[in-house]
């Protein structure tokens, strides 16, 4: 089993990463921590309300095979989270890979993680023009970019985003990631059924409610 974190902090986007750790989760059966500069509640951009499972004092980040940043329409709060930048620092010689989309790439480039090397971002480009540790000749106009052990994406671009960090594992993925079009497909294939195993594995669950 490989080990996969992600990091919260304030106003961070579920949407732009739940293609891949629902595919990781659900479809792969990896373990997911979620790893943030304080233990409390994190509310997402879309509204949700999110415990950390570990803090950065309590976890090293060499410990895993991903780390995966979110977006945030707020980064200014991550920014400056000066624990969530010192975790990051930790990992900036290691072969962690770093899976970053939409705004979070301002973070990477923060710890040092993004030195000399090729990134994209969706952040505003003022915001490049305002820290000189943003190294603005490696910004590439691109969806996707891969450099070395560093996976950046544009938020609009979260399906590719999730093929490129899957991909990098190795993982099949099909030739469709969560592309399907329903014209495509008949009656009897959108009918589900489970298992007999898997039947009765319900009716014993049932059981608890039911008596």
């Amino acid at each position: 089993m490989r080990k996969f974190a992600v990091l919260l902090y304030p106003d961070f986007s579920l949407q732009e990463i739940t293609c891949l750790t629902s595919a990781l989760t659900i479809w792969f059966g990896e373990k997911i921590d979620y790893i943030a500069g304080e233990d409390r509640e994190y509310k997402s951009e879309e509204g949700f309300r999110i415990l950390p499972t570990k803090t950065t004092a309590e976890a090293e980040i060499t410990d895993y095979d991903c780390v995966i940043l979110p977006g945030t329409i707020n980064p200014l709060p991550a920014l400056f989270d000066d624990a969530l930048i010192d975790f990051l620092k930790s990992g900036a010689d290691s072969d962690v890979v770093f899976a970053s989309i939409s705004s979070s790439p301002i973070l990477l480039s923060k710890a040092g993680i993004l030195e000399g090397r090729k990134f994209t971002s969706g952040y505003f480009m003022q915001m490049a023009d305002t820290f000189d540790f943003v190294e603005k000749q490696n910004f590439v106009h691109k969806a996707v970019v891969e450099d070395g052990n560093v996976v950046t994406g544009i938020g609009m671009f979260f399906r590719e985003f999730a093929e490129a960090v899957l991909g990098r594992f190795g993982y099949d993925i099909g030739d469709n990631f969560m592309r399907y079009r329903p014209e495509d497909y008949t009656e009897e294939e959108l009918t589900f059924y489970w298992t007999e195993e898997e039947y009765r594995e319900f009716l014993e669950e049932l059981k608890v409610y039911t008596g």
